[in-house]
């Protein structure tokens, strides 16, 4: 869930240029018509409804799998490691960007600390959503950020993590942003799972809308970041077999937003994916389960390599 914003945005027709470059995508991915998308969509608001803390444990809520891809507290891995010396995206660096900090929680004072998006000011960082278990959204964009790391540097390339679990909170989001920026990343991807109404299920990517204000101007990105987010969501329904969000984006998979910092702020093609909806039971049995993260990690790499080899 994208947490550097404070007010939901006004619900909008797709452009009809953005569905078609979808629909496009996902012919050449075996289509779009897999996975399940059930499920009548509530009259809630569409993202972060469920506010920023943990919700109390439920029975209802499958307990995510154990998994040794995420390195415990103590490893410290680097946050930046080459890639093989040959491969497909030898010589390109990619920047992935877990969304929050597990630990955000308990420095709540620092990331409610208003840092400049260009166009205002919002929170530094936000705790996240989690499901009704209590599995932290952070803990599964950790997971699957590492996992995409692996199928990025077996193809050669440079990866940089924004956050590996190596600092008490944080980044906040104008860091995040900077960090993309400062690597001359070929592509930025930022990854996040939603934490809307029950019944709202699937996954969209966000793609940054034409801002200029302040420190933000998009001018540069917004062409080729839709071409990444375009790639990265046609290849997701096919190596997850997730249908696009019923309830964001007309069923295209894909939105537009001029509200978040890590985007408005970034002068490499950037984008966010909300992989599922934490708070609908049957997308929490997918993003609590192991195998289908590595899925989820597969389908991103896809894009991105799509992209990146034109």
């Amino acid at each position: 869930m994208p947490y550097d914003e404070s007010v939901p945005p006004t619900p909008r027709r797709r452009p009809l240029f953005v569905t078609v470059a979808f629909a496009t995508v996902c012919l050449s991915a075996a289509g779009c018509d897999a996975g399940g998308g059930s499920g009548a969509a509530q009259d809630l608001p569409r993202q972060g409804s469920s506010g920023t803390s943990a919700a109390p444990p439920s029975t209802n809520t499958p307990v995510p799998e154990k998994t040794s891809a995420s390195p415990t507290p103590s490893a410290k891995p680097s946050k930046s490691a080459p890639g093989r010396a040959s491969g497909p995206l030898s010589g390109k660096t990619v920047v992935i960007d877990p969304g929050h900090n597990p630990n955000n929680r308990l420095h709540t004072r620092e990331i409610n600390r208003q840092v400049d998006i260009g166009t205002t000011h919002k929170e530094c960082d936000t705790t996240g959503t989690s499901t009704n278990s209590g599995y932290a959204e952070a803990r599964f964009t950790l997971d699957v950020s590492h996992r995409l790391r692996t199928l990025l540097q077996d193809q050669g390339a440079k990866v940089v993590l924004t956050y590996d679990n190596d600092r008490p909170y944080g980044p906040c989001v104008d860091e995040r942003a900077r960090i993309g920026n400062e690597a001359k990343a070929d592509a930025v991807v930022s990854v996040h799972a939603d934490g809307s109404a029950v019944g709202n299920r699937g996954f969209h990517v966000i793609l940054p809308a034409p801002v200029r204000g302040g420190a933000a101007d998009t001018s540069k990105i917004v062409e080729p970041s839709r071409d990444l987010g375009t790639r990265i969501a046609g290849l997701f329904v096919r190596d997850t077999g997730s249908a696009p969000s019923n309830y964001v984006g007309g069923n295209t998979g894909l939105d537009i937003r001029k509200d978040l910092g890590g985007l408005n702020l970034s002068t490499v093609p950037k984008v966010f994916i909300e992989c599922g909806n934490m708070r609908d039971p049957k997308d929490a049995a997918l993003l609590t389960s192991a195998s289908w993260r590595q899925k989820a990690a597969q389908g991103i790499a896809d894009g991105i390599s799509s992209y990146l080899n034109g």
